[in-house]
């Protein structure tokens, strides 16, 4: 990467005296000159300490360092154990998993702590707000990171609406109304799918912008609140569900031609299973952009992160195993799991309302971690040049990213109120996953190639080479893609699936291996570093790849218009607006110095 690129002044027209954007005519001039542009800026990296100097100087005041580890756990938990749990578990036991579900929650546990490793490890040697928006600038270049960072803001957008208006259905359960529809206000001459206004669910996202604009502390002592409340729910879903349950559910089901069995549909349908429980795990990302407000990134970081994933993971567990024991696996409610399993029970139907009530409050919980995550990945974007700057600003009393969360709060409970945004199964869905990808391949590169701010050098003050680094990446991506592959298109139970499955697992280790023996890690962070590597981003790499290829095709074509659309705006404003930025930094060759963290 050109980090050179980023400070070398440019004799382009329509630089940083007048801007791009100054007029018609330097706009005009500006777009003449973008495949020039292009060439020196979407390749370009910036180093970590301008990240944590000079750009993030440009949001004027700090933010408050004010978040220690149990602050981290509790926004963690509280991202995480949302409404997704009590969606997902009921499809994954039916479809693939039956009473095995927990097993599938176990793996998807651990697919999530070994994504959750990377983020860590460059959130404690790089703690600024941007999570993998940073941390893919850093690495691979400003429009990588700008494709990954526009696409998750957009995901982020779409689901918090979709899981603020699933916020009407279980509050509406927790007080015995079960149609949203009586929650809604029915507008006749709209289209089908945006005729149904929720004010509720647009009242819940104004209401909770106020909140994360007011204070980050506050919104964190706000969420330990709920989070405990929703947890003590959890408990008592848990609970509930082994003191009724009986254990021959866990291997009869209701209907005697169905498979029995703990696995009833093999291996292959635990790790199915897997797939789509992952869903549930998605959150914990969001605590990394809290990075910059964390009192000692060294020390918190690790165990906010880790410590949330490992919690949730067996909540998790306990939830699906206690599900399975009260009814059989096929006879379980696809839609509302939980719920379902005890309105049917004479006497027991008010525990559907308690349930109801729970839901709601992991819901407020989950929305409010997802919208501080998403305002600091906007804020960061707004620094970084290639959005408005005054998305970046933060206000000097309330050491909040005032303009990114009321702008994002406005654009979701506009979405809310009229729009029916049927993926809450898909929440985050490709966006975070795909950068959950990208993040892994990031760390394994960052180590053995790129610079850190805070590591030592193990092999010279030379810069080695990217090649050897970049070939092992694409290698490895396209031996998982071919397991994935494999995986989805072969007929079960044939010897021809089981030998290519093996080849490719084979190939994989074998791949990971040679790249440990030949290629010498460039950098050892000090701080706190991935243990196992490569051994253990490259299963993250290999597992998010494979959770990749278990989605369905809309959600391709709405990551592909998603993208295509970031790419337009990239082109026609983000690398001019970048541009102009790194000119007038040039120029004026102001360097901040951070003096607030502390390791």
């Amino acid at each position: 990467m050109d980090k050179g690129a980023l400070m070398t002044p440019d004799s382009d027209q329509g630089g940083p005296d007048g801007g791009s954007f100054s007029s018609l005519r330097s706009y005009g001039r500006a777009l003449s000159q973008t495949p020039r542009r292009l060439a020196r800026r979407a390749c370009a990296a910036t180093a970590p300490e301008e990240e944590m100097s000079r750009v993030r100087a440009r949001s004027g005041a700090p933010m408050a360092r004010a978040l220690r580890w149990p602050d981290l756990v509790g926004l963690g938990l509280g991202g995480m154990v949302g409404a997704g749990v009590f969606v997902t578990t009921g499809r994954a036991t039916r479809l693939h998993a039956g009473p095995g579900v927990g097993v599938s929650y176990a793996i998807a546990g651990l697919c999530a702590l070994l994504s959750a490793f990377c983020y860590t490890e460059f959130a404690v040697d790089m703690p600024v707000a941007g999570g993998a928006f940073s941390y893919l600038r850093v690495t691979f270049g400003e429009f990588a990171a700008f494709l990954t960072g526009a696409n998750l803001i957009m995901e982020y957008v779409f689901s918090n609406a979709a899981v603020a208006r699933s916020f009407t259905a279980y509050m509406g359960t927790a007080v015995g109304v079960d149609a949203p529809s009586k929650w809604r206000i029915a507008v006749p001459g709209l289209p089908n799918g945006f005729n149904q206004v929720d004010l509720v669910a647009v009242g819940v996202i104004l209401l909770i912008s106020v909140c994360i604009c007011y204070s980050t502390k506050e919104s964190s002592k706000v969420n330990m609140v709920l989070t405990a409340v929703h947890v003590a729910f959890i408990l008592f879903i848990i609970v509930m569900g082994f003191w009724r349950g009986d254990a021959r559910n866990l291997t009869h089901p209701a209907d005697p031609t169905h498979p029995g069995g703990f696995f009833p549909n093999g291996v292959g349908g635990v790790f199915s299973g897997a797939a789509m429980v992952y869903l549930s795990y998605i959150g914990y990302d969001a605590v990394s952009t809290m990075a910059e407000e964390v009192e000692r990134p060294a020390r918190d970081i690790p165990i906010g992160v880790s410590g949330s994933v490992i919690i949730v993971t067996v909540l998790y567990c306990l939830m699906a195993a206690s599900m399975s024991m009260l009814l059989p696996y096929d006879a379980i409610d696809t839609e509302a799991p939980f719920s379902g399993a005890f309105r049917g029970s004479d006497g027991w139907g008010w525990v559907s309302n308690v349930i109801g009530a729970g839901a709601s409050l992991g819901i407020l919980t989950s929305l409010m971690v997802a919208m501080l995550g998403q305002a600091r990945y906007l804020c960061v974007i707004g620094r970084s040049g290639v959005m408005p700057a005054w998305l970046a600003k933060v206000h000097p009393k309330t050491a909040t990213p005032v303009n990114a969360s009321a702008f994002l709060g406005l654009l979701t409970a506009a979405l809310a109120l009229f729009t029916e945004l049927d993926i809450l199964l898909n929440l985050v869905c490709i966006g975070t996953l795909f950068v959950f990808y990208m993040v892994s391949n990031a760390v394994v590169y960052r180590r053995y190639v790129v610079g850190a701010t805070g590591s030592s050098t193990e092999s010279g003050d030379r810069q080695p080479s990217a090649w050897p680094t970049l070939a092992f990446l694409l290698a490895f991506s396209l031996i998982a893609l071919s397991f994935t592959l494999v995986w989805k298109l072969a007929p079960e139970g044939g010897r021809t699936r089981v030998g290519l499955l093996s080849a490719c697992g084979a190939a994989a280790v074998a791949t990971v291996g040679a790249f440990q023996a030949l290629v010498p890690q460039a950098h050892t962070p000090e701080l706190w570093g991935v243990p196992g590597m490569p051994w253990v981003p490259a299963a993250s790499v290999f597992l998010n790849v494979f959770l990749l290829g278990s989605l369905d095709r809309p959600s391709y074509v709405r990551f592909g218009f998603f993208s295509a659309a970031a790419v337009l705006v990239y082109v026609l404003y983000s690398v001019h607006a970048s541009y102009d930025a790194e000119e007038s930094a040039t120029l004026d060759g102001a360097k901040v110095q951070d003096e607030a963290c502390r390791v």
